[in-house]
Order: structure tokens, then sequence, then C-alpha cells
């Protein structure tokens, strides 16, 4: 069964002994929404709603939580309605065939009453569903697949205007992008994780309901009350230094810094000045932008901005920005004689930044 795309009208369960499903994307508000309806249309079936239970395949030998499963599930309930138990990260639970074999098997033992709903949050490009092998059996017991998709740059405005009806919220002309902008959107760099956008704009839309339950929401009132969550990438990182792009460069630093090991931002950057100083020396021996697609492996769009950027600096400043770099490095380990402290080593990054942007090379 093919995945089905988020916006599908998903199929309510054909009776109360066949609540099953998998659900998975990279789209975190969208799972736990489509979660809580699919419990819903349990609660529809069955009169009334069932418990739901949580739980992860890591949660302990995977024996141990198929046995918790297998407890739940394939037991009736005696009093009131049954329980829907939500597992995520199965990846455990399906390693070994034997146990593999035990957590399909529960799709034909749960009792009357009972759900299971399986969660999976996966990386954005990812295009098929997780688990070939439970995918296609949750398929062929009657399950339901879908994939919630997180808006992609640009497209979170439509998702909060829609979002915003779907609460009585009215929003004033230009909030919605406004918001959108605030939880990073319109950030277009690829390696940016969108999962939790959509939860953050949702909770912010609930905020700003309580500030305005009558009026429409606008653009400055999502100016004073929202605070901007852009998410930082490591590569609008390294692009922004490889151009020069100071003030941009800097504002994605102090983004990556609260969330992204020193060390990594330190690989990164070693690696993309390397990477321009040998497109700078080959450039100058002669080769052509378009031969280092085939002599230095890149993918052609890349190579491309790798020799914008290189043309940014002269051999002699890469050089030295590899200095400062180990500068930077010893800083980050404490090496003796070298400041102390996260605040120092802040400062030296934002140091290293800006004295790279402060003289571009002859274009």
């Amino acid at each position: 069964m093919t995945a089905q795309a988020t916006r599908d009208a998903p199929r309510a369960p054909s009776s109360p002994d066949r609540a099953l499903a998998l659900y998975w994307g990279d789209d975190a508000y969208g799972l736990e929404e489509a979660t809580a309806k699919f419990r819903a249309r349990m609660a529809e079936a069955l009169g009334e709603p069932p418990e739901r239970w949580r739980i992860r395949g890591d949660a302990g030998p995977a024996t141990t939580v198929l046995a918790q499963l297998t407890e739940r599930l394939a037991t009736g309930s005696m009093f009131g309605a049954g329980t829907l138990a939500v597992v995520t990260g199965i990846g455990p639970l399906v390693r070994r065939g034997v146990d593999r074999d035990a957590f399909l098997g529960l799709f034909s033992q749960m009792a009357p009453g009972h759900g299971l709903l399986v969660i999976e949050e996966t990386d954005a490009g990812k295009r098929e569903a997780p688990h070939k092998t439970v995918t296609d059996a949750i398929a062929a017991a009657g399950g339901e697949i879908r994939r919630f998709q997180a808006p992609s740059a640009g497209g979170l405005s439509a998702w909060i205007e829609h979002r915003a009806r779907d609460r009585g919220i009215t929003l004033g002309p230009g909030a919605a992008k406004e918001l959108a902008t605030r939880v990073g959107g319109f950030v277009t760099e690829n390696d940016v994780d969108r999962r939790r956008q959509g939860q953050i704009a949702a909770m912010e839309l609930d905020k700003l309901a309580l500030y305005r339950p009558s009026t429409a929401v606008s653009q400055d009132d999502i100016r004073a009350l929202v605070n901007e969550a852009v998410p930082g990438s490591i590569w609008g990182f390294t692009d922004a230094v490889g151009m020069r792009r100071t003030d941009r460069a800097v504002e994605l630093l102090e983004l990556l810094l609260g969330t992204t090991p020193e060390p990594v931002l330190l690989a990164v950057l070693h690696r993309r000045v390397r990477e321009l100083l040998e497109i700078a020396d080959r450039l100058e021996s002669g080769e052509t932008p378009g031969s280092l697609v085939r002599t230095m492996k890149l993918n052609p769009y890349r190579a491309e901005q790798l020799v914008r950027q290189a043309r940014q600096w002269r051999p002699s400043e890469l050089e030295r920005a590899l200095d400062g770099l180990v500068e930077v490095d010893a800083t980050v380990k404490g090496a003796p004689g070298m400041p102390i402290g996260d605040a120092q080593h802040r400062l030296a990054f934002v140091l290293w930044v800006a004295e790279q942007g402060a003289a571009p090379g002859a274009g």
C-alpha cells in the first residue's frame, strides 16, 4: 500500500477490533493531532474513549516491551473502553526476526476494543514509509498508512491560516506571514529541522487567541508577543561565512551555538575553509569551474556555489582563516593560556567570523 499524503481523508476503523495504523513523517504537530483524531474515531465506534497508552520500542529489552504490548492488547477489557497503544520508535522491536514476528502477530491477536497506532518520526527527505515489512503487514490487515509532511519553506503561512480557521481565530493582513517568518518558515537551507515548527506555530496561535479573543490578530500583535525562533542551519552558516556575509553568519552562529556542539562547528568551518582554499588554488593554476565537478567529485550546483565563495577570498586570507580556527579550537579545548568559559568560547567564534568578513578579497 502506498503511503498517503497528509491531506488525504483518514478512514475510520472498520470495527472496534480493526483499530490499526502507522503514521509517519517529519511533522510532529501533524502526527500528534492525527493521534488525537484516531482516538476520537475509536471513541465514536466504542461509545467512550479508550485509554491512551504510550510506549517506546526502546523502553526496555524487545522481549519485555513485546510482552507488555501483548498483555495489554491481547486481553479484553473488563470495564470501560479498551486501550489505544501508541508505539514510537519500533526499530528495536523488529530488528530480530523472532521479535518482528511477535510484533506482527499482535495485529491478529488484539482483543475487541483495543487499538495499535505506530508513530515514526522521520527525516524530511524520506519518501517511503519506514519498516516496509511492518507497513505492508498493517496495510494487509486493513490498517491505515499515512504520511505527515512538515510545511516546506514558504508553505507555513498557508498552514497557519488553515489552523487559525480551525480554531476560530481571525488573522489580519500579513499576520500569517509574520508568524511564519518568526518561527523560521522562510529559511530555505535544506538542513533545517522543521519537525517542531508546526508545534511552535500552533502554540503561538493559542496564545494569540487569548490576547485577541474577539478581534483580528494583527502583524503588530505578533511582533509584540511572538519571540523569533528561526532554526539554525549549519550549511547556511558556512555558506554565509564563505560569501563573507558577516551579519548573516553571526545571526546563524548565535542560533547554532545553543544547539550544536562546538567541535562540530569547528569541523564544518575547517572543512569549508579548506575546500575554498583548494578551489582557489585550482582556479589559480588554470582549472575551469566546470572541471571541478570531475576533479573534486562535486555536485554541479555545489561546485558553482563554492566557486562563487572562493572568489570572495585571496588564498592568503583563507590561510589566515585556518590559523584563526586553530586559536578558536584551543579556546574551546581550554588550552593553557586561553580564556575559559562558555562566554569566551562564544566570543572566540564571533570574533573569528567578524575578522574573516572584514576585508573581502578581489572578486
